[in-house]
């Protein structure tokens, strides 16, 4: 009776451990946002050269690469 138990606390041992380190093993979530999330493009003024239209654009997305760098990344969860 005493080794019947003994082997049913070992197994409900190595189950719990086995549940934990499926736990801390797997990958966290990871949220991504989608690559042209808030991009909007600048409407062309009237009568800009493509090259202006360009040079909009390209301020544009590097304004929003910078404030997408400017943002704090969320920690992860200490449990």
């Amino acid at each position: 009776m005493r080794a019947i138990f003994g082997v049913l606390s070992l197994l409900i041992v190595v189950a719990i451990i086995g549940v934990l380190a499926k736990k801390q093993l797997s990958p966290a979530p990871v949220k991504v946002a989608p690559a042209d999330a808030g991009l909007v493009l600048p409407a062309p003024a009237a009568g800009a050269t493509p090259q202006q239209q360009s040079q909009q654009i390209q301020n544009q997305v590097r304004q929003s690469i910078e404030n997408t760098m400017q943002q704090a990344r969320p920690m992860p969860e200490d449990k």
